[in-house]
């Protein structure tokens, strides 16, 4: 972050790094001035204020560049409004994405949701004009190892008829933050050119309200064969990801990640840079948190408390959404979406804000790509020691 704020401290002219100078590394300072140049400026009429005009000459680590350009490409898919990143939209990010890294996508789409294993994302994203689908992405050889990412992709969420109050639902275009940020990171590792068997689900979807919508009360099948009572039509996102876990998990990946912007718990307990980390695996727990320390993207990590599971249980079903108590909602709604992950899984589950809500040095106010850096460098990491 020093390193973005000297992006427009400089005077002008060309800047380098003298060896030994200082502590901070080539790559830091590489991707500290990169996100520092970042600007959305998609519908501005006038050219917007750029960054001074020092330059940087360096020959940065590889990695670097595809750190700066996933978080760049994740920060304009948060940024972009609804009205052009709906379902659809995030559907042809996804196959441009399988285009330029020789991936394949497969997708799953409206009315086939029900009968091809996602009735979940059917039932939340069947009330919107914009077909739900389902975004599939497998890059890489079948014998490397295997490694999915989960991303929560709603493109706009009303709450649903619990319906959200006027100041919350203004920043809703970011609620599809999850699916930007495996995207993003996809993008990341792809270009670094890790070797493994990467895969990406995305649930992409709106809740929307109409006489199509589910509703409070509402009993759904899961594909897991988990029967969901609606507590709250605003507990939306657990509901699409725990179909897209439930699929990630079938085919046994060595490494299951989630992210989501889930839980207005998670920020009130933690604020909105401190992403909450929920994982049953102490080992993954303690890689994750030494990555968010190295990148200066500090996680912090939550308990996956087993009794506060009480607070989901339903009268009539296998399990809640939401529950009627208040109390701990960022725990709850990682434990709902762990009751779709197979015990003993190398699983983590993100709540992340995915939103700058002020100016600092490379983090502009708007879309941002949280947790991202962390992932990357923990699962560079286990790559290169040949353990996903």
């Amino acid at each position: 972050w020093d390193a973005a704020a000297l992006r427009t401290r400089l005077a002008a002219g060309d800047w380098t790094v003298v060896e030994g100078a200082g502590v901070i590394t080539a790559e830091d300072l590489a991707v500290g001035w990169l996100l520092a140049g970042y600007r959305f400026d998609r519908y501005r009429g006038e050219a917007p204020e750029r960054p001074g005009p020092a330059r940087l000459v360096l020959d940065p680590p590889p990695a670097a560049l595809a750190v700066a350009e996933g978080v760049w490409f994740a920060r304009s898919l948060v940024d972009t409004p609804s009205e052009d990143m709906g379902p659809e939209e995030l559907e042809e990010v996804a196959r441009d994405l399988a285009a330029a890294f020789d991936g394949r996508l497969v997708v799953v789409r409206g009315e086939a949701l029900r009968t091809g294993g996602f009735p979940l994302v059917w039932a939340v994203g069947r009330a919107s004009p914009r077909e739900p689908r389902v975004l599939d992405l497998v890059f890489g050889p079948e014998d490397a190892p295997k490694i999915t990412l989960v991303g929560k992709g709603v493109c706009f969420d009303t709450g649903g008829l619990d319906l959200k109050p006027p100041q919350l639902m203004r920043l809703m275009k970011k609620d599809m933050g999850g699916a930007a940020v495996v995207l993003g990171l996809a993008r990341a590792l792809l270009a670094a050119g890790i070797r493994a068997r990467l895969r990406v689900i995305v649930p992409a979807l709106d809740n929307a309200v109409s006489g199509a919508a589910f509703r409070p009360g509402d009993v759904l099948r899961s594909r897991r064969g988990l029967t969901v009572e609606v507590g709250n039509t605003d507990a939306e996102g657990r509901l699409a990801l725990a179909d897209a876990l439930a699929a990630a998990d079938e085919e046994d990946p060595a490494l299951l990640v989630d992210v989501a912007t889930l839980t207005g718990a998670a920020r009130v307990a933690l604020g909105p840079d401190l992403p909450a980390l929920f994982t049953p695996d102490d080992v993954l727990a303690a890689e994750l948190l030494e990555a968010g320390r190295q990148t200066a993207e500090p996680l912090w990590r939550l308990p996956l408390h087993a009794p506060y599971g009480e607070f989901l249980e339903s009268r009539i079903a296998d399990i809640d959404n939401a529950g009627e108590g208040r109390h701990a909602g960022a725990i709850t709604a990682a434990l709902f979406l762990q009751r779709f992950v197979s015990p003993g899984r190398a699983w983590a589950h993100l709540d992340v804000y995915c939103w700058n809500d002020r100016v600092r040095p490379g983090r502009p106010k708007g879309g941002e790509a949280s947790a991202l850096r962390p992932l990357f460098a923990a699962i560079s990491r286990r790559l290169e020691e040949g353990r996903p």
